[in-house]
């Protein structure tokens, strides 16, 4: 029976969810309101294999709490639980280190597909996220193509910014070309990697190890 803890600042919801978590035949640790509260509840002799995260939340957010348990306890299992399918927060939480991402609308069968995931394979990623994305890149791992695509300078250093928070305005800027410019690296890459969204192209980094995201 795999062990969880929850991390959402609304009682009511995180009770709801505790109890269907415990319907699906798992065992709940113990649960927070904050990455503040998961700091002092959470035991290094008894961790939870998977933590189910909100985002948005008090004193200390999803992001800055997952970030920590990456650091500090890399071997619990971050699914992200969230209202927000911006490709911002995704990125966002997927950098921090969170193995999973999904909406707090989904299905109770896609939440127990995902905790199960992330017990025996490491890893969930919704088609929010591009099941089918990721699928292709663990192909292509698996047959040894990702080494094959080249990537020049300029393709590589557009593809690492485009894992930060800035706008394709803001990368063009950053590089000193025209948007214009940025557009076709975007596109190239697109073609090339086999991708069609700006969260393929930061998944294709951080399975690629082409993004640092310590």
């Amino acid at each position: 029976m795999p062990n969880l803890a929850l991390v959402d600042d609304h009682v009511l919801l995180r009770n709801g969810l505790s109890g269907l978590i415990k319907n699906l035949g798992h065992n709940v640790l113990f649960e927070a309101s904050n990455g503040v509260e998961l700091m002092q509840r959470i035991e290094p002799q008894a961790l939870p294999q998977v933590v189910l995260m909100d985002i948005n939340m008090p004193e200390m957010d999803g992001y800055d709490t997952t970030l920590w348990l990456k650091q500090h306890f890399p071997e619990v299992r971050v699914l992200a639980l969230s209202m927000y399918d911006s490709e911002a927060s995704i990125i966002r939480m997927l950098k921090s280190g969170a193995k999973g991402y999904i909406l707090k609308d989904s299905d109770p069968s896609e939440l127990q597909a995902a905790v199960e995931a992330l017990v025996n394979k490491g890893f969930y990623y919704s088609e929010l996220v591009s099941g089918k994305l990721i699928n292709a890149i663990n192909k292509m791992d698996d047959e040894g193509e990702a080494n094959i695509i080249k990537l020049n300078e300029r393709e590589t250093t557009f593809l690492k910014l485009t894992c930060s928070e800035l706008t394709y305005k803001d990368i063009a800027d950053k590089m000193f070309v025209s948007p214009r410019t940025v557009d076709g690296y975007r596109d190239t890459l697109f073609e090339k990697l086999k991708v069609k969204t700006r969260v393929g192209l930061v998944i294709y980094a951080i399975k690629n190890g082409i993004v640092d995201l310590k």
